[in-house]
């Protein structure tokens, strides 16, 4: 088991390599959730995540013939970049293998950072596999992505950072997957101040480290799609389990719609980018499912911010459309000169701004001689909506809202 005291080591060890990253008080967030809201942002870490806290220390480790051998692991994401980075900082050769589908933009940054990348396998478990051939062929060292001793340690060096950053934390709310974060904040808290609460938070659609808890021993969920695929583990580690178990109170999942709210919601109110496992922390405390957290100085860990730029504007344009500020409304016109500018003045003097327009007259539900017309309109919210159809409605036009595809 790790101890506060390897984690103090930890600290000391890899001080020069990572970001000490700030930590903040949310006016914002305290205002929706009635808890003193602190967030620590380890999205802002070089390669956008904590990984590399753990990564670091890892190879910090290393015996010199353990680093003139170098160091291998699998991974399609945050721990690949944590790992090539500070590889290629400390002169280490580094081989990262990858499942032959993973974006190019992670495949160009983890070889930008020098190390080799080998594609291999059609998802991490096969890549898992080749990497672990390769380490006895290489002789190198297998960083594992969070079931080791000086993994977890160097992802503990959060807890302390906290800290010193905030008064006494009544409650710390940790994204979890295979548990090597969690692991270590939870050890360094628990050792310091045993009163503190610290909750696990899953997404629902890899609920692995709740499943485990819930059974008493490690077990393996089948998992689905998600937006937080930095945290989408299938089955969490044996040792990051056991300090779970032990210092843990609580693991709690949230789903894709949360997530996504909360990731719009910091893009909004604090101005910072996250992923969607990086928010998961915070969607649990805004979706109420972590309790009794009114007016606790409550921390939340941002772990990290690599989100695919088209996955966050697809985010962004489903969370207006939620809160009303992104409608699209099918109205019948009269199919004649004029009708198009007649319906664009109203629309106009309702005070909602038209952003694409798409006429049918083939496939609608509109008679001989009308037309429908499909606007999309930026609004001001639900009640901005309602008033734009009223006012159309007393124009004399019919409308529907078009929701969902319907």
């Amino acid at each position: 088991m790790v101890s506060k005291h390897d984690i103090a080591l930890s600290r000391e060890r890899i001080a020069r390599l990572v970001a000490l990253t700030p930590c903040t008080r949310s006016a914002v967030f305290g205002e929706l959730t009635g808890a003193e809201v602190f967030l620590k942002f380890e999205n802002l870490q070089m390669t956008g995540s904590f990984k590399e806290r753990g990564a670091a220390n890892k190879l910090l480790s290393l015996s010199d013939e353990e680093k003139a051998c170098g160091a291998i692991t699998a991974s399609a994401g945050n721990h690949a970049q944590g790992v090539a980075y500070h590889a290629g900082r400390l002169g280490i050769p580094a081989t990262i293998v990858m499942p032959q589908h993973t974006p190019l933009i992670k495949v160009t940054r983890t070889r930008g950072f020098g190390a080799e990348v080998v594609l291999a396998g059609s998802n991490f478990d096969e890549a898992y596999a080749e990497a672990r051939r390769l380490q006895e062929e290489k002789r190198q060292t297998f960083v594992h992505p969070f079931d080791d001793p000086a993994v977890i340690a160097g992802q503990g060096t959060i807890a302390l950072e906290l800290l010193e950053q905030m008064p006494e934390p009544e409650v710390v709310v940790v994204p979890v997957g295979g548990g090597g974060l969690i692991a270590g904040i939870a050890t360094a808290l628990k050792e310091t101040l045993p009163r503190v609460r610290v909750v696990g938070v899953n997404c629902a659609a890899f609920g692995s480290m709740k499943a485990s808890v819930d059974a008493g021993e490690v077990v393996t969920v089948e998992g689905g799609r998600t937006i937080a695929d930095g945290i989408a583990v299938k089955r969490p580690g044996e040792l990051t389990f056991r300090h779970v178990q032990r210092y843990v109170d609580d693991v709690v999942t949230v789903t894709e719609e949360e997530i996504a709210n909360a990731i719009l919601l910091l893009l909004e109110k604090e101005k910072t980018v996250t992923e969607g496992a990086g928010a998961t922390a915070l969607a649990a405390l805004l979706h109420g499912h972590v309790g009794g957290v009114s007016g606790k100085r409550t921390a939340v860990i941002l772990s990290g911010g690599n989100i695919d730029v088209t996955l966050l504007s697809r985010i962004i344009e489903r969370g207006l459309v939620k809160e009303g500020r992104l409608v699209r409304l099918v109205v019948t016109v009269d199919d004649r000169p004029g009708g198009l500018a007649g319906l664009a003045k109203v629309v106009a003097e309702a005070g909602a701004n038209v952003i694409e327009i798409h006429h049918d007259r083939a496939f609608g539900m509109a008679a001989m001689g009308e037309t429908e017309i499909e606007l999309t309109l930026e609004t001001r919210g639900h009640q901005h909506v309602a008033d734009v159809r009223e006012r159309l409605a007393r124009a004399g036009y019919r409308t529907y809202e078009h929701v969902n595809g319907n």
